[in-house]
């Protein structure tokens, strides 16, 4: 990719930037979430909407002639074939709990092609990142490289998804099939259970209903870290939709055939 060092610390400025917009408000007893989706509870909180506004900012200085698609405002097109795919906070409702399970996700893409990744806890100050020939934790501790965990069969996986009433009442099914044959599931982790893959902690996380903002750094931090990321029928994620993230190729074909029945 052209311009990579570049990239990355572009992306490295917006997290920051992304941070400093957003921790003001966490854990705050006065935080006021809108609700966007009136039939259902889709929140959408002012620290949202400063940590994208903060992102674009970063853009605009550093790149640009880029596109940006982000989940708070939309899409601006760009000339130079690179979009920054954002979601500002991934885990409102965590983010309204006090929970440190939310973050700041930041995707790349060429040329329709994802090259790089970040997923950001600023809270926890722990940042992943994967693409563009690096697959790195960076936290208070130090740094250290990020590897999925291999040779796990699936009566032995953890599986992780966000919300156990998984999509629709078919998807929930297909989910229980693969559910009931892992050793573990945990639910409610958002973004943090695809860092905790790369990270080698878990095996699985399986969600359905995603944007492409939810899953653009995700994909590429795991994918830099070793793991597998598909929709359910083994093409591409994303776009979103149904996501399976696999610690290993022979452990995301076992769960893709339970998930397709």
């Amino acid at each position: 990719m052209r311009d990579a060092q570049q990239i990355i610390d572009t992306a490295h400025a917006m997290a920051d930037a992304a941070r400093l917009a957003i921790l003001p408000y966490f854990r705050d007893s006065g935080l006021v979430a809108d609700n966007k989706r009136p039939a259902d509870f889709d929140p959408v909180t002012e620290a949202d909407r400063a940590a994208e506004i903060a992102m674009r900012a970063v853009l605009a200085q550093r790149r640009p002639q880029d596109g940006i698609l982000g989940e708070e405002f939309g899409r601006s097109d760009g000339s130079s074939g690179v979009t920054w795919i954002l979601d500002p906070i991934d885990g409102t409702r965590a983010f309204l709990c006090g929970a440190t399970s939310w973050g700041v996700l930041i995707g790349v893409s060429e040329g329709g092609a994802l090259r790089y990744g970040l997923i950001d806890q600023p809270y926890l100050a722990e940042r992943f990142e994967g693409g563009l020939g690096l697959a790195r934790l960076g936290a208070p501790a130090g740094t250290r490289p990020l590897s999925t965990r291999q040779g796990v069969a699936l009566d032995r996986a953890t599986l992780m998804t966000t919300y156990p009433e998984i999509g629709t009442v078919e998807e929930a099914r297909a989910f229980r099939r693969v559910a009931d044959r892992a050793r573990l599931t945990r639910y409610g982790l958002d973004c943090y259970a695809y860092a905790l893959l790369a990270l080698g902690q878990v095996d699985l996380v399986i969600e359905a209903g995603l944007q492409a903002y939810d899953i653009a750094g995700p994909l590429a931090v795991v994918e830099a870290a070793g793991g597998i990321v598909t929709d359910w029928q083994g093409g591409s994620a994303a776009d979103g939709g149904q996501v399976i993230a696999a610690a290993s190729p022979e452990l995301h074909r076992a769960a893709l055939a339970l998930l397709n029945g």
